[in-house]
């Protein structure tokens, strides 16, 4: 029987065991769920199998993961959506926060033509296209805007984080996607954003970098932590 802090996780993306990010996922949710006592149980959803989004009605919150392009991007996609939509707690990491740009651009703010360049670079609607300086494997700094739930995860205005990216959200549209509740949580030095989140909702975070790998480093992510707390609070 399901006890009151079991939770499940579904990892919306393609399995890839040389995909560092994904390597790092399992050890920081156990290492979550031994630090917090919930019982954590995930199960990696293929792009593919995410259908018209019916199975996900099993689980207690969603993550995008990182590796894209995806097999099937209107899987991801309607794996967001659902999220969005039905209040259910969601994380997106690195290619989980690009498709969330673009699901909420596609959907919420009505740009139905709104595309990814990495999967359709002739697109004069691409929203999401090559940052000025490939972050393939940096480690760089981050600044958290005072109480935002990223701030809150991390306890602190400032962070350093892991990339592995070659595409974010294009500048000139920032003003006009986070008008509404969507809202910018965190940017680089650059003031290029890397972090948002959703009002209005339980938890719905999405980060470029890829806050898991700092478990393959023998510490516990603090946004996973406030991801899996969520779940079991909502559940």
């Amino acid at each position: 029987m399901k006890q009151k802090h079991d939770i499940r996780i579904a990892l919306v993306g393609d399995y890839d065991e040389g995909v560092p990010a994904h390597q790092a996922i399992p050890v920081a949710l156990d290492r979550v769920a031994g630090e917090t006592g919930i019982v954590v149980e995930f199960h990696w959803l293929p792009t593919p199998e995410v259908g018209d989004g019916a199975g996900l009605q099993a689980f207690d919150g969603i993550w995008c993961v990182p590796a894209s392009p995806y097999r099937d991007m209107n899987g991801a996609l309607t794996a967001i959506r659902y999220a969005r939509e039905n209040q259910v707690p969601f994380l997106g990491t690195c290619g989980g926060f690009q498709h969330a740009l673009l699901e909420y651009a596609r959907n919420y703010l009505g740009w139905s033509d709104a595309e990814h360049a990495e999967t359709a670079p002739d697109s004069a609607r691409a929203i999401i296209t090559p940052l000025s300086c490939s972050l393939v494997e940096a480690f760089a700094p981050i600044r958290l805007l005072a109480g935002s739930r990223v701030a809150e995860a991390y306890g602190a205005l400032h962070a350093q984080e892991r990339y592995r990216c070659r595409y974010g959200l294009r500048k000139e549209l920032e003003a006009e996607v986070f008008a509404g509740p969507l809202k910018v949580s965190g940017y680089d030095d650059e003031d290029e954003v890397r972090a948002m989140e959703l009002q209005e909702h339980p938890f719905f975070v999405a980060t470029l970098f890829q806050p898991e790998r700092a478990a393959l480093q023998g510490d516990t992510p603090p946004l996973v932590r406030a991801f899996v707390q969520a779940c079991a609070t909502a559940n």
